[in-house]
């Protein structure tokens, strides 16, 4: 979605993760975490989306609105980005894991219940704002968006979250890319983990 926020033209190679495409040499030898996204430009690679998300904005972009210069203003950006890295993709990615490669039927009470409070954090981020960093979109929206997509995927209920719900719908009409390229990924995610929960509701 940044690729697309800043107009450039990136080819996508897919990998298969249920395949276990991460672990070939060839990926290895690119990024030793095994972890996607990955980018390579000319010779350059980066893992982790969040970096590479910034690294795209200060090489390509026309301005910084997607990442600002001013110190304070990328503060807020930069600790949203941690947030997600840090709080909010981890606990979506504690339940996803074992359910689709452990073979686990049941989410934890407790894990839903680190859903919601990092969900409430969000909401908390979103009063009085349309973004989650202030009123432009940044980085930290695309990254954030692709946390709280897929948990949606997972069904869980964000009704509750108002802001977050708003916010949300926003992205979604707003968001350049959101519907090519966010969309069916977390709706693939989605639909895997509840093929797995054999009925069991998150």
């Amino acid at each position: 979605m940044v690729a697309r926020a800043v107009g450039v033209d990136i080819r996508v190679k897919t990998i298969n993760l249920f395949e276990k495409e991460q672990f070939s040499s060839e990926f290895i030898k690119l990024n030793p975490q095994h972890t996607v996204p990955t980018l390579t430009d000319d010779e350059f690679v980066l893992c982790d989306s969040h970096a590479i998300a910034s690294y795209l904005v200060r090489s390509y972009a026309s301005d910084d609105s997607l990442y600002p210069q001013d110190p304070k203003q990328k503060a807020i950006v930069d600790q949203r980005l941690y947030f997600d890295a840090g709080i909010l993709f981890p606990r979506l990615r504690e339940i996803c894991v074992p359910v689709l490669y452990h073979g686990k039927t049941e989410i934890d009470e407790n894990q839903k219940a680190g859903l919601h409070e990092a969900l409430s954090y969000l909401d908390i981020f979103l009063e009085g704002s349309p973004w989650v960093a202030g009123s432009n979109m940044t980085i930290a929206d695309c990254s954030c968006v692709a946390s709280v997509s897929t948990i949606v995927a997972y069904g869980l209920d964000i009704s509750a979250y108002k802001n977050v719900t708003a916010w949300l719908a926003c992205c979604q009409s707003e968001m350049p890319g959101y519907e090519e390229v966010n969309a069916p990924g977390a709706e693939a995610l989605g639909k895997a983990v509840l093929s797995r929960l054999q009925g069991n509701k998150i």
